[in-house]
């Protein structure tokens, strides 16, 4: 039997021994905020870690959606996914953005371009998609269908930290990237997250947002937020990017044994990997099709009450929720793979610290359902 709970994911923490003289040297200059040592440093090695332009630090990846709508003035409405953690539409209802949700592709369960281009309206201005899983949505074809319409691009990249494709960071792509460093995510801070932008004139103008739009003490300049990220949450990012490359080679391991051991199970459907050069493996989905012994939701109890919890990202769709189910593009018809995939998917633990006694635990469970 398995000693402690399993979950779908844990963060990565380095030894406590390490991260005490970072606390100690903000305690001396008792600098807590506002663009510290540690933020700047932060910037900067993200920059070089990940090979993208300019780095913009927030305290969370939901202000930074909020952010990113703001600097580029969108406005109307937005065409998105309905498969993804809610924040994603959230951010733009918290901005005064309509959502219009696409369907999505059945091997990527990204947002599909074909459906993109269908959706758009007079009323569209841009579109907010998201990396799935950590595998890029097909970036070329989204950006053909912006550029033809004049649409702004931001991608929701918070499952996406350090992967690439053939031409470097896939970060790189649309107007904005952003980020998510929260706990459970590959890269974290606890909390905490960044905008990921082009050019220092567009990192100034959402610098100035995140901090209430201040440019100097008596400059306001737009009507920005309180994004910013602490110096304790800075800190502890510096120091997790030292160990990213044991973090990376160990979720690639888990990978590798689930596609392994599941790879011939029946019912059982895993997504093959997406295009990219490099991955970070943030999550292993699969999805409990029919042929499957029992169903998805059986599955996930007989998991749970065996200390292994899984969860159903993502379930329900974000179309299905109150505030968005009247909207006329939120019906289950419009939306059939979305809403196949939602009914059926599982993500299995996966995280550096998974033993193997205990993803061998996993599999013999699911086997055995």
């Amino acid at each position: 039997m398995l000693t402690q709970p399993v979950f779908v994911t844990q963060p990565y923490l380095p030894p406590l021994e390490e991260f005490i003289p970072y606390l100690q040297s903000i305690w001396d200059n008792k600098i807590l905020t506002n663009g510290g040592a540690f933020h700047q440093q932060l910037e900067q090695a993200l920059r070089s870690h990940l090979g993208v332009e300019q780095v913009a630090l927030f305290s969370n990846g939901t202000l930074g959606l909020i952010t990113a709508l703001q600097a580029l003035r969108v406005t109307g409405d937005v065409i998105t996914t309905p498969y993804s953690f809610v924040a994603t539409s959230h951010s733009l209802l918290w901005h005064g953005n309509r959502p219009v949700f696409v369907d999505v592709e059945p091997h990527t369960l990204n947002m599909d371009p074909a459906r993109i281009e269908a959706a758009i309206t007079p009323q569209t201005t841009a579109i907010l998609a998201v990396h799935c899983y950590g595998n890029p949505c097909d970036v070329q074809a989204i950006q053909k269908i912006a550029d033809n319409y004049n649409l702004r691009v931001i991608y929701d990249a918070c499952h996406a930290f350090g992967v690439e494709d053939e031409g470097g960071s896939i970060l790189r792509h649309g107007d904005l990237s952003v980020l998510s460093f929260h706990a459970t995510k590959v890269f974290n801070t606890f909390e905490g997250g960044a905008i990921v932008c082009p050019d220092a004139k567009t990192k100034q103008r959402i610098d100035h947002l995140k901090n209430f739009g201040f440019v100097d003490e008596v400059t306001v300049v737009a009507p920005g937020i309180n994004g910013k990220m602490s110096e304790v949450n800075a800190a502890f990012g510096l120091l997790q990017l030292k160990h990213m490359d044991t973090v990376m080679r160990r979720r690639a391991e888990v990978d590798a044994v689930y596609r392994a051991q599941l790879a011939d199970v029946p019912g059982l459907q895993i997504l093959p990997k997406g295009n990219q050069t490099v991955s970070n493996h943030s999550y292993f989905p699969v999805l409990v099709t029919p042929e499957f012994k029992v169903s998805r939701d059986a599955l996930y109890e007989h998991l749970k009450v065996n200390g292994v919890n899984a969860r159903r990202y993502f379930y329900p769709l974000i179309s299905d929720f109150p505030m968005y189910r009247g909207l006329p593009s939120a019906g289950r018809d419009n939306l059939p793979v979305a809403a196949r995939a939602a009914d059926q998917v599982l993500c299995l633990p996966i995280y550096p610290a998974l033993t193997a006694e205990q993803q061998q635990r996993v599999v013999d469970l699911i086997k055995s359902a």
